[in-house]
């Protein structure tokens, strides 16, 4: 009889718990909804953006829920670091690579990468470098080496996406090109380095060990990059021999959907970097996959990878609003505010020096090695890339209750509840207060700028320097003037090493890999047709 009473209650219970939970979800989805409604009523605000919007809206809820209990929650949902990245950031990452303009990306590709990936690295040695050294001052002195470094890697991860919804792709394709490839080589790179730093032994370092931890942190973005490339190639490779389409768009459609998926899940199963591997699996599939499905599963593809990704960016930034309300974080530093907001600004300084140390140097190193007929990076150019990197976002949130948590529970050490507080900090300092200065700001820096001299438009100019020269070169020449003609195309090759590579890469791409993978222009196995893609 007891035991029957016991079961009944423990029904009870769970039936409550259940109803509890499926109300918030209902309470989210609403906010969700009242984030994109607000969102595009203040479009044309000066001011506003959706990520602030959603921030806002995130902050008010938490006060109200903070309110009705007692002061012992902020939540409507508790946050889960797996849920971040299992569910949330794949979308973000994988549509960035699908709908990333191949063409923009790749003839600035250099110039993104020593951004990307060279510039973290050095912020990343700057934020830790100087963290070591000012936190004591602070009276922080209890971190170990790895917490230090932890922290370099996860204030390296920037995010661009005010400054993207500011920018024109067709008014400024240069200056966007640079901002959105630098974000997301960025984030790739400064997640790559983190779960390095969390999966090496440095307790020990010296000159072997710091070999070996760059070995390691390039094999990890060596084969991250692999995979996605397979998986992508592997999803092509389907489509195209099998072409769903013929009897079912959604087979098709789906198939991408698990497949882009699948790569993110693979990765993490195999310890690499998941968001390294959907990204180029959505570049390889944007380039062959895309172009193999039919008109119909091309626009719903498109716009669902693109729904996606908009609405987990939304979902994470109206969390990070509530979560920024936690007591649970608070209380273990309501002794010392001092600390909290100290180690905020020296975080944040660290960030605007780091960035100012590799932005501003690199892009002279560009300008030098850019022909005077090229674009070249102009001054306001680079404050706006310098600019669009200081705002942090939800991906040094995750990473930093990765580090400092090691679990979903808030059950945490006063020096990690520290690190996190002052993580929050700066993620809404610098969303809410640069984010409200940025539209003005890049209205500013780009309104006189000349708009038809910052990247050619037409599709045929990306080797126009190559084709060009070597054109003339085998018009000019004869059967005696061989070596000249060598030495010409050798000139042309080192003189634009960027559309050489382009060059080769088409000729190698349309001889080898669009007849077993398909791709703009393949004639269908099926039909005998060629594919039609959309512009």
């Amino acid at each position: 009889m007891d035991m029957s009473l016991i079961e009944a209650n423990y029904g009870q219970m769970k039936a409550e718990s259940s109803t509890e939970f499926v109300h918030h979800i209902a309470l989210f989805a609403a906010l969700l909804c009242a984030c994109i409604v607000i969102g595009h009523l203040l479009e044309e605000s000066r001011w506003m953006n959706e990520s602030i919007t959603a921030l806002a809206i995130g902050l008010g809820t938490g006060c109200v829920i903070l309110l009705t209990s007692g002061g012992t929650s902020s939540h409507i949902l508790e946050f889960k670091q797996e849920f971040f990245f299992i569910y949330l950031l794949p979308p973000i990452i994988f549509n960035a690579g699908f709908q990333v303009k191949k063409k923009q990306f790749f003839q600035n590709f250099t110039t993104i990468t020593m951004f990307g990936a060279i510039g973290t690295l050095i912020s990343f040695a700057i934020i830790s470098f100087g963290a070591t050294r000012l936190f004591p001052k602070l009276g922080i002195g209890y971190l170990h080496m790895k917490d230090y470094l932890a922290l370099g890697a996860i204030f390296s991860a920037t995010d661009s996406v005010c400054t993207l919804q500011v920018l024109n792709q067709e008014e400024t394709p240069l200056l966007y090109s640079l901002v959105f490839g630098e974000g997301v080589v960025n984030d790739a790179t400064s997640v790559v380095l983190f779960n390095a730093i969390t999966k090496f032994d440095i307790s020990d370092m010296n000159t072997f060990t710091a070999l070996k931890f760059a070995g390691n942190f390039l094999s990890l973005f060596v084969l991250s990059t692999f995979l996605g490339v397979l998986v992508g190639l592997l999803c092509s490779f389907i489509i195209r021999t099998l072409y769903f389409g013929r009897n079912s768009t959604d087979r098709e459609v789906s198939l991408m959907i698990l497949m882009a998926y699948l790569s993110y899940v693979l990765a993490e199963v195999f310890g690499l970097s998941g968001i390294l591997t959907v990204f180029f699996c959505g570049i390889v599939m944007s380039h062959y996959a895309w172009h193999n499905v039919t008109i119909n599963s091309q626009v719903t593809t498109k716009h669902a990878f693109a729904t996606m990704s908009f609405i987990s960016e939304i979902f994470i930034f109206m969390y990070v609003g509530m979560d920024a309300l936690d007591v649970e974080k608070w209380k273990f530093v309501k002794d010392s505010p001092r600390n909290s907001f100290g180690a905020s600004a020296v975080l944040f300084g660290l960030i605007m020096v780091g960035r100012a140390c590799f932005v501003f140097p690199i892009s002279i190193i560009s300008n030098l090695t850019t022909k005077p007929t090229d674009n070249k990076i102009e001054f306001k150019q680079q404050i706006t890339v310098w600019w669009a990197g200081l705002m942090r976002g939800a991906v040094s949130v995750a990473l930093a209750y990765k580090k400092f948590t090691g679990s979903d529970e808030q059950h945490m050490e006063p020096a990690n509840a520290l690190l996190i507080t002052s993580t929050i900090i700066i993620v809404l300092f610098s969303t809410v207060v640069f984010g409200l200065l940025t539209k003005p700001f890049i209205n500013l820096l780009t309104k006189s700028s000349n708009v038809d001299q910052t990247q050619p438009s037409s599709p045929k100019s990306i080797m126009m320097p190559l084709l060009g020269q070597r054109l003339d070169v085998e018009v000019e020449t004869g059967d005696d003037e061989t070596s000249l003609e060598t030495k010409t195309k050798l000139k042309v090759m080192f003189s634009n090493p960027t559309n050489t590579i382009h060059y080769y890469w088409r000729k190698f791409d349309d001889a080898f890999m669009r007849p077993v993978f398909g791709g703009r222009g393949f004639i269908s196995y099926v039909t005998g047709t060629r594919d039609i893609a959309l512009t």
